[in-house]
């Protein structure tokens, strides 16, 4: 078994990327511990460690970019054209190449094959626990840290809204209201509260996915 770290070197994983996906799976790891329901904890944190591994593909450097350095934008761009080059311009299929490169189960390659937006309406009316909480965690992460999950929607329409592939506003609308109810899904079966998640109550699962092996 290897570290989650090791993956992120070999695959030249930026910093910011790397820790979005761990951020990402400590909030699935706060969820799966709160729930009154079983669920297969080990399958979700692994699919949350890797859902994004190749989003550079789609990468505008004009946003964030603190989120370049040391290397700089034109090392990263280079690393972009790799990606593009061996796994295609989408960054979904190029996460799902990469997945199925790793040998991962078949499960997870699943999981993160509909862990997309668009399909947001067809997980809240499913009963597939582990996308749910996959796709949720992922909507509770900007690339700068955990957002209730109405600011993470505000913050994503914000920097997508010029994406000619983008859904119509009323599309969009009825997919933000599914996300909304698999929150109340997931936290009718929990503990804890939307609000109780935040980037103060991750920080002991961040501890422990330090060393998370797959």
């Amino acid at each position: 078994m290897k570290k989650i770290s090791d993956f992120y070197k070999e695959y030249k994983i930026m910093q910011s990327l790397q820790l979005h996906q761990l951020r990402v799976a400590a909030v699935a790891m706060q969820i799966c511990d709160s729930l009154s329901i079983e669920v297969d904890k080990k399958t979700i944190v692994i699919a949350c460690v890797l859902h994004d591994m190749g989003n550079i593909v789609k990468f505008n450097f004009a946003h964030f970019p603190d989120f370049f350095k040391p290397e700089g934008i034109e090392y990263w761009k280079g690393i972009k054209d790799e990606f593009t080059e061996k796994y295609g311009a989408s960054d979904h299929e190029a996460t799902v190449g990469i997945v199925r490169e790793l040998g991962i189960s078949e499960r997870i390659v699943e999981l993160i094959s509909q862990n997309r937006f668009n399909n947001l309406c067809l997980t809240q009316n499913g009963d597939d626990w582990a996308l749910k909480i996959l796709k949720y965690a992922d909507m509770r992460v900007s690339p700068k840290g955990v957002l209730s999950y109405d600011e993470r929607m505000e913050e994503a329409n914000d920097r997508y809204k010029n994406n000619p592939d983008n859904v119509t506003e009323k599309e969009r609308q009825e997919l933000v209201s599914c996300g909304k109810k698999i929150e109340d899904q997931i936290f009718s079966v929990s503990n804890i509260k939307p609000e109780d998640i935040n980037d103060d109550s991750i920080v002991s699962y961040l501890e422990k996915l330090k060393d998370f092996e797959i």
